[in-house]
């Protein structure tokens, strides 16, 4: 289908700055959760758009809704970020994404596309893939 880079932990991944497609999966050596793009986006391509999860300011889009969503309903993770406001320590929105991301565990790989159209072809040729369950929401 493509040519996928190794499994990196998605905090501190160094992504390229190409458009292209990313699988996320939960663990180490999970199972496969969720499939992105990235197009050009003013130069940074995979990279900005990774960054945007890892910086916290994705929480209503992607990825970033789907791990926050799940984090959520874990009432030990929830019952955390309870805890730390009524010890008079709240975190900003972007630190709760970023607990989020943290809780999840996830790592990344990615392949690279010649654009942001092409990136969208294989997207989509990743999504069919019925046997995963993903955590995209339909399209």
């Amino acid at each position: 289908m493509a040519s996928w880079s190794g499994w990196v932990p998605l905090i501190g991944a160094e992504v390229p700055r190409l458009p292209g497609v990313y699988l996320v999966r939960q663990g180490e050596s999970g199972p496969l959760v969720y499939a992105g793009l990235a197009g050009e986006r003013q130069g940074e391509g995979l990279r900005g758009r990774l960054r945007r999860y890892t910086s916290g300011k994705a929480l209503a889009s992607g990825l970033g809704e789907a791990v926050f969503d799940r984090a959520l309903a874990d009432a030990t993770w929830l019952r955390e970020r309870l805890e730390e406001a009524e010890d008079g320590r709240p975190m900003r929105a972007t630190g709760w994404g970023k607990a989020a991301l943290a809780w999840a565990d996830l790592h990344v790989c990615w392949a690279i596309t010649e654009s942001g159209a092409e990136a969208e072809v294989l997207e989509r040729r990743v999504l069919a893939v019925e046997a995963v369950d993903w955590w995209n929401r339909a399209r």
